[in-house]
Parts: structure tokens; sequence; C-alpha cells
């Protein structure tokens, strides 16, 4: 507490701002502050940045500004973490349906994929293919699961899931990793219930499953820089999505994600309100009382966008 205050951080009520660090934690709430502090111009050859963050805060910055960002995340995980389960939920019943018809077994054999997106590389410098990182994280995903259902059929049945039972093991990341490899008729199918390309859509999920991790580890998510951009649809075919053309310094941030997520739960349940609640919230974003102000700006987010949310 005294170093931060020796940095120029104000502190108004000293016991209360001890409960927020042995509560949240000091380097979980420093993502936080770090908008705050100080930026100096970067010597060259130090950073890809043109500046660095000092340790010194920028004159009248308040703690509490932090906590109330913290806050003001923690509930913003919260809701989208909401739309995601019923997303995930979705994509489940899109993928037995469809493999299904195909085989009972389809997640298990190469054939029912693109037979060049299967052999690529699962990352760069990878010794396993896409489908052979898949296979192995599902193994792991059936391995862990503790649901009756799994044992249940295991005893009756064999050790082989039929896709209408693996698919409830799936977690976000296996359904992208599987969109991903399946053929581009079978991508299109999908994507189409949409409003989507298949590359789009493949894009937007492999997005969504970022976005999951993010809120599944507590991270920080509202200014996140986004690692994973995505693809956006050709102009005019869907209509928000025209205001981010060319703009990579918003697709960098999380607003974006939002944006996508409120996109399919409209597909997935037409009359959610959920949309309208984290229109709510994002309008509660908290005013600052330091001298450096934040905003959804911050966040990536796009202008006049209450009048297509």
């Amino acid at each position: 507490m005294d170093q931060l205050i020796e940095r120029g951080i104000t502190v108004t009520d000293r016991d209360a701002a001890l409960s927020y660090l042995e509560r949240i934690g000091y380097y979980r709430l420093s993502g936080y502050w770090y908008p705050f502090r100080r930026f100096e111009p970067a010597a060259e050859g130090e950073s890809k940045r043109e500046t660095r963050a000092t340790d010194q805060f920028c004159a009248d910055t308040h703690l509490l500004d932090a906590v109330e960002l913290y806050l003001f995340d923690k509930k913003l995980r919260l809701l989208v973490v909401d739309a995601l389960e019923r997303i995930e939920v979705a994509l489940r019943v899109d993928l037995a349906y469809l493999l299904g018809k195909r085989n009972t077994f389809a997640h298990l054999d190469r054939s029912y994929f693109h037979p060049s997106f299967i052999r690529q590389p699962a990352f760069r410098g990878s010794h396993q293919t896409r489908f052979e990182a898949w296979m192995e994280k599902y193994r792991g995903l059936v391995k862990r699961s503790k649901e009756d259902f799994v044992r249940h059929y295991h005893q009756r049945h064999g050790e082989e899931l039929p896709i209408w039972v693996a698919v409830e093991v799936f977690d976000f990341g296996a359904i992208s990793q599987l969109i991903g490899m399946m053929k581009v008729s079978d991508q299109q199918h999908i994507a189409s219930k949409y409003g989507l390309d298949w590359q789009v859509f493949a894009s937007w999920i492999y997005g969504l499953s970022y976005l999951r991790n993010i809120c599944a580890h507590h991270s920080r998510l509202w200014n996140r820089n986004v690692t994973t951009q995505v693809k956006l649809p050709k102009p005019r075919e869907v209509q928000w999505c025209d205001f981010l053309a060319k703009d990579d310094e918003r697709l960098a941030k999380p607003f974006v994600l939002l944006a996508i997520t409120r996109h399919l739960l409209k597909v997935i349940c037409p009359n959610t309100q959920w949309h309208l609640r984290l229109r709510d919230h994002l309008l509660t974003f908290p005013t600052q009382k330091s001298v450096r102000k934040l905003g959804l700006a911050n966040m990536g987010y796009i202008e006049n966008w209450q009048e297509w949310w």
C-alpha cells in the first residue's frame, strides 16, 4: 500500500483499500490501474511500442477508480458467459444434427472432414496435425467428464460415444476446432443459419472461443488487446460490420466480440433480452475521479452503436 502511495496513487480510505487488495489481489488489480500509469517514450530497440509504462501514476490517480473498473469488468464477464453458454449449446446441436446424418461416429473419422484442413499443423512448429490435436483434446474431455450419461453409455454400449452424445462433453474450444476442420459445404451449411459466409463464421467462433477462455480464467476483459482478430463479411452483408471495415484498431478490442455474441444470440434466441442487459451495463461504465479518463472507446466501441444494438 505504501509503495502505491509513493508512486502517486491517491487512497482516501486506507482500510477499504487494504481490504480490496486482500480480496482481489495486487496482481489482478494492477491490470486495472495500469492505464493510469505514466508513460514515456521507449528507448530505441527496447520495445515494439513507442512508449513504455513507468512505475509512477499520473497526477491525481485514485485507487478506487481501478476497483470500480474491476467490478464493472466482473459483471461484464458474467453477462458474456451467460450468452456464450447458450451459443455453445446451440452449436453442439448444429454439429450433432449435421454430422449425425453422415455417420454415428463422424467426429472420429477423418473422411468426414476437409482433407487439407485436417492435415495442417495444429500450430506453427507443431508435429501434430489439427485433427490429431483435436482428437487428443476430445479424448481428454471424455476422460475428465463426470457426467452420468458418459459413464452410463460406456457401461451399456462401449467406449466410443456417438456424435449426439459426444457433443455434450465438447467445450467451446473443441467446437471451434471441429468446425474449422469440416468440409466447406458443411461449414457453409451451419454458417448460413447465422447469415454468414463459412470463413467469417469459423473466425467468429474461434474469436468467441478466445473470449470464453478470458472469462473462464476471470481475466481482464473490458480493454484487452485481442490477439486473434476476426474476419468481417463483405460490405452490406451484415450492416453493423460495415462500421468496422478497415479499422484494425477496433478489431483488436473486445467490443467487436461482444457485437458478434449479440449477433449469434439473436439468431438462436430471437426474443432474447441479453443484448439489452449488456447495453444497460455498458452504459454504467464508471466515471473516474482521476485526471486521466477512460471510457467505452478503450473497448473499441463503434460510434452510434446504440442505434443498431
